[in-house]
């Protein structure tokens, strides 16, 4: 099976790429391969003839891989996504079409057999951006994908437009990253119809709705550990066959994937606890980020946070917090205090204006922590 590589700066128009992905789907062209890096290289052959696409992994906590995506799993998710909406529609495009959110727009809008309108994503993500391309929507059902950070941003002193725009779409599907409880009851004032969902790369991207798995997908808890089958899987990574054996193993005549993170799974409900390498251990305790980044999330004034461990001589390792807001940061420890204990408060932290993405709208992960590393003052 050929592969061609589509290189997808921010400037790149999206529509262009409709064409290729429908001769890949149908199985009369090759592969398809968006790429933001002009310098992007793939190595390997695919896995086999049924491989539609060939997408990259976020890269926010590593090397980015590159995941091969068969025909029937991409079919597969946008039947289940259509089933779990209880609609099909147009898509508004708001994420990068070379990350697999994105990608998928384009996907769904095929098999639904409408028309996608794509946002200008070659300047930084803004309201009045977003709302001027939500305006040239014309079907009654109208469907969109952000990330959290995005939502925050319509939502901070929202103008009467960007209101009007986004309790038109019948559902905004909301992934990526975990959203805070104060976000989403923020999006519920407003009577915004919220779709959390929850999928990587791997699995077609979102392939549990509201904490219920699409139709075909399959859930499973080892110790807490998350794992993932059926139809929406990947058929690995492109020219990693040992990193797919590891990651993609066949268990009880099922093949599944290790998602790495800690989830429950309560009357076929899901709900994520983090990554399995969320566990931050400081002076012998352990301590969780997410619970962190939780707690410092409900404070009054904190709009964001992110938090991760930092090297330190005595503790071994310190947990350091990034914040956007303007709370004060003695109530800030107080409060993480309160609810965790003293080994969870922040040794260090930065208050920053908005937190860095990545071009996906995720958030630039290895960025703070960079800044985190060069923060000279640990009480700032």
């Amino acid at each position: 099976m050929e592969l061609l590589p589509v290189h997808t700066p921010l400037g790149f128009a999206p529509h262009g790429l409709l064409t290729p992905i429908a001769d890949a789907l149908s199985g009369e062209g090759p592969a398809v391969a968006p790429h933001a890096d002009p310098d992007q290289s793939f190595n390997g052959g695919l896995a086999n003839d049924d491989v539609a696409a060939v997408i990259s992994t976020s890269g926010s906590t590593g090397t980015p891989k590159q995941t091969m995506l068969s025909v029937d799993a991409l079919a597969a998710s946008s039947m289940g996504t259509a089933m779990a909406l209880q609609a099909e529609g147009q898509w508004l495009l708001a994420l990068p079409v070379h990350y697999v959110a994105g990608f998928q727009v384009l996907v769904r809008s095929l098999y639904a057999g409408t028309t996608p309108w794509a946002m200008d994503l070659t300047t930084q993500f803004t309201a009045d951006a977003f709302t001027d391309a939500a305006e040239e929507l014309t079907d009654r059902t109208r469907l969109t994908s952000l990330v959290p950070t995005q939502l925050h941003r319509l939502l901070t002193d929202p103008s009467p437009r960007t209101l009007k725009v986004l309790q038109r779409f019948n559902a905004i599907l909301l992934g990526g990253a975990a959203a805070s409880p104060k976000l989403l009851a923020e999006a519920g004032k407003h009577g915004l119809n919220i779709v959390r969902t929850y999928g990587m790369s791997e699995t077609c991207g979102g392939c549990v709705y509201d904490g219920v798995p699409l139709p075909g997908v399959h859930l499973s808890n080892d110790e807490g550990n998350l794992w993932i089958g059926g139809d929406t899987l990947a058929e690995g990574y492109l020219g990693q066959p040992e990193l797919t054996t590891d990651r993609f193993p066949f268990h009880s005549g099922r093949r599944w994937f290790r998602t790495g993170d800690v989830g429950d799974i309560d009357d076929g409900i899901l709900t994520i606890h983090g990554r399995t390498d969320d566990v931050l251990t400081t002076g012998g305790v352990k301590v969780s980020s997410t619970a962190v980044v939780r707690v410092l999330e409900e404070c009054d004034g904190v709009c964001e946070a992110y938090v991760t461990g930092l090297p330190n001589d005595e503790w071994g390792t310190e947990v350091a917090a990034v914040v956007v807001g303007n709370a004060p940061l003695q109530e800030l420890r107080q409060q993480v205090r309160t609810a965790l204990g003293p080994e969870a408060v922040p040794k260090k932290v930065l208050v920053l204006d908005r937190l860095p993405l990545l071009s996906n709208g995720k958030t630039d992960r290895q960025q703070l922590r960079l800044l985190l590393e060069r923060c000279p003052d640990p009480h700032l």
